[in-house]
């Protein structure tokens, strides 16, 4: 995990099966044989280049796009103008999945984005930002960055799915 001086999750979540339909084979929930550890999700949510942010449009209907975003303090943010699709969507509704590329190494994100307001916060996502993309996210004037803290994370393997699939409830914040 990313170091950090916001102390909202004091502690590794804990692991647990997703609850699926039994045709899925999963691994018996209570034995924890095969559950991912929490740092493999971090690793890849903060490697990644390219996440997909998926929301709701104000009519009901799906939205699906990718962005870039950071992993930083145990939150994923990213960035949109208010007016775009995805700014529109957010503003009437602000929960959201974001997931990874990969479908061979799935994480998948749940939860509700807020508006980045905290300056200190916002100060260390823009240095992380710039050093990843070597763009700040500052140079549009207009661009809201979100937080997304979330409340569920999924993770598998697709080579050993039914051992690996593994569950995290994060405490919700105030």
């Amino acid at each position: 995990m990313a170091a950090s001086d916001d102390t909202r999750m004091s502690a590794v979540p804990g692991a647990t099966r997703p609850s699926f339909a039994p045709d899925y084979g999963l691994v018996d929930a209570q034995s924890g044989a095969g559950l991912l550890p929490w740092s493999w999700v971090t690793e890849r949510l903060a490697n990644a280049h390219n996440y997909w942010i998926g929301s709701t449009r104000p009519d009901g209907r799906p939205h699906a796009a990718p962005v870039w975003g950071l992993w930083l303090d145990d939150a994923f943010y990213f960035s949109t103008d208010p007016h775009s699709r995805k700014g529109l969507n957010l503003a009437a509704n602000s929960h959201i999945v974001v997931h990874l590329e990969s479908g061979d190494e799935a994480v998948i994100l749940e939860g509700k984005v807020e508006a980045l307001r905290d300056a200190p916060r916002f100060g260390r996502f823009a240095d992380a930002y710039d050093a990843k993309y070597q763009v700040r996210p500052d140079a549009i004037p207009t661009a809201v960055v979100y937080e997304l803290r979330p409340q569920v994370v999924y993770a598998w393997r697709e080579k050993d799915f039914t051992e690996s699939a593994t569950r995290w409830r994060l405490p919700t914040t105030a």
